[in-house]
């Protein structure tokens, strides 16, 4: 059922991106300004697509590892991969002690999957299983493309808002400021809103899918657990670079409080934690 409504959820919020830009894009540029901010998001993000694993494992400084030098890592995530039935993905190691994991790549052909020194030495083998399962499944969800065709689009929302900015609007809507000025300031923020909610219900998704292919919720459920904790006591340092490479995570790698917790692209982990428990319970069931 939940994977049901993730799914609705998702199509929902893609929805919603591309009719706002639209109706945000004629609004305040016509139908070319439209058409010219598309094409422009498209082609930048594009190529965030098709380099979004170089660009992630370089932000987080990761290097490759040999069988040699992990064989239980290597052993763990060739056996998920085989029972998805896809190809064993490139793996990294990323020289921090901040706990966390996250997996890269526009398929599961060009995949790779990166954890941190941290969260190696924080989680037991069982848990570490459980988010190696969750990673691989933002691969196999193809969460990499669905998160990229929402950023072209929040991209082009921006672009437009920015345009109309220094332009103006579209010669019919000049004779309302007001409304213009509200339209700059309040689309950009309600892209950003909409790529959040779309991140969070893809992180439901990867809970629910990677505990189905390991068959264990609670190991994941545990740690998430650990993370939350850890991820506290070792926040990664908030960098530009680092920004895009935060929403791939398993866990939030800053330290949010407050008033930025609500703009997480990470949903609580309460209720993630929950929800992985309510799955067991129909395991057992």
């Amino acid at each position: 059922m939940n994977r049901h409504h993730n799914g609705l959820r998702t199509a929902v919020v893609l929805a919603a991106l591309a009719g706002f830009l639209m109706l945000i894009g004629y609004w305040l540029a016509g139908v070319g300004g439209l058409v010219i901010a598309f094409v422009i998001s498209l082609g930048i993000n594009g190529y965030a697509y098709f380099n979004s694993a170089k660009l992630a494992l370089r932000s987080m400084h990761a290097y490759p590892v040999t069988e040699a030098e992990q064989p239980a890592l290597y052993r763990m995530v060739r056996e998920l991969a085989q029972s998805a039935g896809q190809p064993m993905p490139a793996l990294y190691l990323s020289p921090t002690q901040a706990p966390n994991a996250f997996a890269t790549g526009r398929n599961p052909e060009n995949a790779a999957v990166c954890c941190t020194e941290g969260i190696m030495a924080l989680l037991d083998e069982r848990e570490l299983r459980g988010v190696i399962g969750h990673e691989l499944s933002h691969v196999y969800n193809r969460d990499i493309l669905i998160s990229s065709v929402a950023a072209a689009v929040a991209s082009a929302i921006m672009f437009i808002a920015q345009f109309a900015m220094f332009f103006g609007g579209g010669r019919e809507n000049r004779g309302n400021p007001i409304a213009m000025i509200a339209v700059m300031l309040l689309g950009p923020l309600a892209a950003s809103m909409l790529q959040m909610a779309l991140s969070r219900t893809r992180e439901y998704q990867a809970d629910a899918s990677g505990a189905e292919l390991t068959n264990d919720p609670l190991a994941l459920a545990s740690a998430l657990r650990k993370l939350e904790l850890g991820t506290a006591a070792k926040p990664l340092a908030p960098e530009p670079r680092l920004e895009a490479t935060s929403a791939l995570m398993i866990a939030n790698p800053f330290n949010g409080a407050g008033v930025s917790k609500l703009f997480s692209t990470h949903p609580p982990m309460a209720e993630r934690i929950a929800r992985l428990e309510e799955m067991a319970g129909g395991y057992r069931r």
